[in-house]
């Protein structure tokens, strides 16, 4: 029997309001998101495919889903971290967004590494 390694990936992600690229009277947010995928455990992981879940404030929901991020499919390595930019529109000031990554560690085991719910906010719209 084989033992299954636990989750060893740990997610950090901060979001920032793109002022410049914005049209709030068109109700166009848009928001960039900047990843920290931590390898804690003792093998390589490799990330496969991602899987978003974004609202707005009025309880509009997009789902993505594709293979990799920003084009790659990372390996990390025991200790390493992969980090990247991304972006998001939604329609409303206020959103948050959450998912998870389909991971697959050397041995082959694929498990879910879960990106914790964060807070899309233009700035001052939040008390």
């Amino acid at each position: 029997m084989t033992m299954q390694q636990e989750n060893p990936v740990e997610i950090e992600v901060s979001s920032a309001y793109v002022e410049d690229q914005s049209e709030p009277e068109e109700d166009r947010y848009v928001f960039a998101y900047h990843v920290v995928i931590r390898n804690a455990g003792e093998r390589s992981v490799q990330l496969l495919n991602r899987h978003w879940i974004i609202r707005d404030g009025r309880d509009q929901t997009q789902e993505v889903r594709g293979e990799g991020v920003v084009g790659e499919q990372p390996h990390i390595a025991p200790g390493d971290s992969f980090e990247y930019t991304s972006g998001t529109v939604i329609e409303t000031p206020v959103g948050m967004m959450e998912g998870s990554y389909e991971m697959r560690d050397e041995q082959g085991h694929t498990f879910e590494a879960t990106i914790p719910p964060f807070t899309l906010s233009v700035p001052r719209t939040l008390h």
